[in-house]
């Protein structure tokens, strides 16, 4: 299983980090872990094959987790050559056909028909969802939005974790326990601490208690990019530490 961080920002604008996505790829899965605004020129930046996305998988509804997914079905329809036929899977906590049918009524009808199949559906935390005969997804409710979920993919040679944005969750450390590496959102400083984001050193917690193998820390608005997250993360977890670029790349 290979991670690309391909965008660990937030909606701070950043010349050198976009929205938050993550891309995974395994086997005939290409997996979007969030699809924020930027994703697809910086997909393309990176040489991935983003007209091969296969599946979205959402964590919430705010707008640098999703705005680039309008923008993802229009260029599938537009500018692939041939035109594509492969089916596109949208996943999503509750409200996600909710969401896409509001989309539509701006956008147009294209959206929910683009002239390939579209399947839309609602994530259900404890209901793993099969990616193909391999790659399983499972979600888990986090605190930070009242849909939000946590995102975890299990292979044979591993299990990878996406917080998503949450806040500080004993349960969420408990249902990652064992995972062989953690992606989790660390948007503030210490100093700045609130209850529905984490900090270096509460994502740190989080490894450590979730025992994972290997922390990689995103979503970085300006006051903690600027620090040194990895370093103040090491502080509280004692496994590798990496604090993602945009286009940074993991296997599992």
């Amino acid at each position: 299983m290979e991670l690309i961080t391909v965008g660990t920002g937030t909606v701070a604008p950043s010349a050198r980090r976009s929205s938050a996505c993550h891309f995974v790829r395994r086997g005939g899965i290409r997996l979007l872990l969030d699809c924020g605004p930027g994703t697809l020129h910086r997909l393309a930046s990176f040489d991935l094959p983003w007209a091969e996305t296969t599946h979205v998988a959402l964590t919430h509804f705010h707008p640098d987790h999703f705005a680039d997914l309008p923008m993802l079905v229009y260029a599938l329809k537009y500018t692939t050559v041939p035109a594509r036929r492969e089916p596109l899977v949208v996943l999503g906590p509750r409200g996600v056909v909710r969401l896409m049918r509001a989309l539509s009524k701006g956008y147009g009808s294209w959206l929910l028909d683009p002239g390939f199949p579209i399947l839309i559906m609602d994530v259900q935390p404890g209901e793993p969802f099969p990616l193909d005969a391999e790659l399983t997804l499972d979600s888990f409710p986090v605190p930070h939005t009242e849909e939000s979920l946590a995102l975890g993919l299990t292979a044979p040679e591993g299990r990878l974790v996406y917080t998503g944005d949450t806040g500080p969750s004993p349960e969420l450390a408990r249902w990652a326990t064992g995972c062989d590496l953690l992606l989790a959102e660390c948007s503030l400083p210490e100093s700045m601490a609130m209850d529905i984001h984490l900090t270096p050193e509460r994502a740190g917690d989080l490894a450590r208690e979730a025992q994972a193998k290997r922390l990689v820390l995103t979503h970085f608005y300006p006051p903690v990019e600027n620090s040194d997250p990895a370093r103040a993360a090491a502080t509280r977890f004692d496994g590798p530490v990496t604090a993602a670029a945009d286009g940074d790349r993991f296997t599992i």
